[in-house]
């Protein structure tokens, strides 16, 4: 059987590819726990700099939960205090590295889910988004908790309570999406991205992505004063001392990422 999930080390960047083109890379917990995977075992390397997610083939990101008969979309052991996508959340959460969404198509339901959970993401013109599960009698309950601090309130109230689709343009005017791209753009726009990413302070960006999800849950005073400590701490780095000695040698900075 093929991997549900490929994940692949190219060059500095780890690739989790969604795995299931004839299901439209359909989310089960399968496919969840290996994204979480390839989430943790980058994080934990040092020598990696950014992740990116994207599906297989040409037609879908993610459509969503699989709702085929044997799929077992909907059952949850509830002895178990968490479901499979909130232990994926919380890896991805605990990340401080910059991960971006490659939507290739289709983006639906659970895939709103993963879109969510990237820091940037970079969209086919002709991809569709959507909140289907009124349609078939649920809500989208965990998206909520990725796109709830992304997209205005009732936006969001009008793609969760209707359920309709909708198009790339829309989704990147309600700050869903960084980029829209024809297809013979996409991989060069995420490489772009990934190079405008690549060629800053490491450290920078961990502790800057740390920062950014510890102020999301503070008041306007707590963040103030976390954040005095943090520009403090910043500044003691190895590439806090390099960035300032390349830029008064006027040099492109070698960073040590410490």
């Amino acid at each position: 059987m093929s991997e549900v999930v490929l994940i692949e080390r190219r060059g500095s960047v780890q690739w989790i590819t969604l795995n299931r083109p004839d299901r439209r890379n359909a989310l089960n917990d399968e496919v969840v726990d290996r994204i979480a995977d390839g989430v943790r075992e980058a994080s934990a390397d040092p020598g990696c700099r950014a992740i990116v997610l994207t599906g297989a083939g040409d037609k879908a990101f993610c459509a969503g939960g699989d709702l085929k008969p044997d799929s077992a979309a909907f059952e949850q052991d509830w002895s178990k205090p968490s479901t499979h996508a909130g232990e994926m959340l919380r890896i991805v959460r605990a990340s401080t590295l910059p991960m971006v969404a490659r939507i290739n198509g289709y983006c639906l339901a659970g895939g709103m889910f993963l879109l969510g959970m990237c820091d940037l993401a970079v969209a086919l013109d002709t991809a569709r988004f959507g909140l289907p599960e009124v349609k078939v009698g649920v809500f989208p309950m965990q998206v909520l908790a990725v796109l709830h601090d992304v997209v205005p309130a009732r936006k969001l109230a009008e793609w969760c309570l209707t359920g309709e689709p909708f198009d790339a343009g829309e989704a990147r005017e309600a700050g869903l999406l960084n980029y829209v791209v024809p297809p013979d753009q996409l991989d060069t726009k995420v490489q772009w991205l990934l190079g405008r990413l690549l060629d800053k302070s490491p450290t920078g960006q961990r502790r800057g992505k740390f920062a950014m999800r510890a102020v999301a849950d503070m008041t306007a005073e707590q963040s103030i004063a976390y954040l005095e400590t943090q520009i403090a701490t910043l500044a003691l780095t190895e590439d806090a001392r390099e960035g300032r000695a390349a830029f008064a040698e006027k040099r492109a900075p070698v960073w040590p990422g410490r």
